[in-house]
C-alpha cells in the first residue's frame, strides 16, 4: 500500500513485509493494555500480518537477535543474494560455516547465529523435506503445534516462534515480546516488574483482543523507539512529551532526579 505509514525500517518488512491493513475502531477498552494498543493503532497503522515465507521469516528473525534492523538487515540481504534460489533451506543446509558467517557479520554474533541457522536448516529438510513443506505446516497446522516445533530447534526462543507465527503464520493473536515490549508494559506497570518475556507475553496476549495484537507489537517497537527508549525515554522532558502519560505508571523512571532504572530493579 502506497500510503501505509508503517516505517521501511521496522521488522514487519515495511510495505513488503506481507501485511494487509486491518481496520478496527477503538471500542471502551476493556484493560490499560488494550487501551494502550488503541492509541498505538491510532499514532501508527493498523495492520494484520501473514504471508511472508516461513523459513526466510525463521531466518530473519534469528539474525535479528541482539542487534538492531539497520544491521541485519543488511546482512538478510546478502544472505539472500547468496544463497536464495529454488530451495533457501536446501542451500543454507549446505553451506560452508566460514562463508555464512562471513556474509552476515554486519548482524553481529555471525559465528553463533551461522550455527543456528545450518541446524535450522537441516531441521527444516529433516523433519520437513523442503522450505515449501516446512511453509504449509506454519500456516496450516494449530499454532501451538508450530510454536513448540519451533522452540525444539537451538537456538530459536520465544519471541522468535511468535514472530514466526506472526508474520508467516498470520496468527494476529500473537504478541511476540523482544526487549522494547518487555520494557516498555512493565515500565507501564501493565505486566509485573520483575516479569520475564514470557510472563509479558502473558499478560499482553491475556488483556488485548486477538485481533489487535499483531499490530500492538510492531507498533510497540516503533514506540519504544521513538518515545519510550531505554535509558532516556520522553518523558524525563515532561509529561506532554509522550503520547502515553496518561496511562503509564513509569516504573522506575524518576522524573524528579531524570534517573532511570530497568523496572526489576525499582523496589516496586
Amino acid at each position: 500500500m502506497s500510503d501505509d505509514p508503517e516505517p521501511a525500517e521496522n521488522i514487519s518488512g515495511g510495505e513488503d513485509g506481507g501485511g494487509m491493513a486491518a481496520e478496527f475502531t477503538p471500542a471502551d477498552a476493556e484493560t490499560r493494555a488494550e487501551e494502550v494498543v488503541d492509541r498505538l493503532g491510532e499514532l501508527y497503522w493498523q495492520k494484520s500480518y501473514g504471508g511472508q515465507d516461513a523459513f526466510t521469516c525463521l531466518v530473519r528473525t534469528i539474525l535479528s537477535q541482539n542487534t538492531s534492523d539497520v544491521a541485519s538487515q543488511p546482512a538478510h540481504d546478502d544472505l539472500v543474494v547468496e544463497y536464495g534460489g529454488d530451495d533457501l533451506a536446501e542451500n543454507l543446509a549446505k553451506a560452508e560455516h566460514g562463508e555464512l558467517a562471513d556474509t552476515i557479520h554486519s548482524a553481529g554474533l555471525y559465528n553463533q547465529k551461522a550455527d543456528v541457522i545450518i541446524e535450522s536448516a537441516e531441521n527444516v529438510l529433516a523433519e520437513y523435506g523442503s522450505a515449501a513443506a516446512f511453509d504449509e505446516f506454519v500456516r496450516e497446522e494449530e499454532p501451538s503445534e508450530v510454536r513448540n516445533a519451533l522452540l525444539e530447534m537451538n537456538g530459536v526462543g520465544p519471541k522468535t516462534a511468535d514472530c514466526v507465527l506472526l508474520f508467516s503464520g498470520g496468527q494476529s493473536s500473537v504478541f511476540p515480546v523482544d526487549t522494547h515490549v518487555h520494557r516498555i508494559y512493565r515500565r507501564m506497570g501493565i505486566a509485573p516488574p520483575d516479569a520475564d518475556h514470557e510472563e509479558v507475553r502473558e499478560v499482553l496476549e491475556d488483556e488485548v483482543p486477538a485481533e489487535k495484537c499483531g499490530f500492538g507489537h510492531t507498533a510497540s517497537i516503533q514506540f519504544g523507539r521513538e518515545y519510550c527508549s531505554a535509558r532516556k525515554p520522553s518523558c524525563l522532558d515532561g509529561e506532554e512529551e509522550c503520547p502515553m502519560a496518561d496511562l503509564c505508571e513509569q516504573v522506575g523512571v524518576d522524573v524528579e532526579n531524570g534517573t532511570v532504572v530497568d523496572p526489576a530493579e525499582s523496589g516496586r
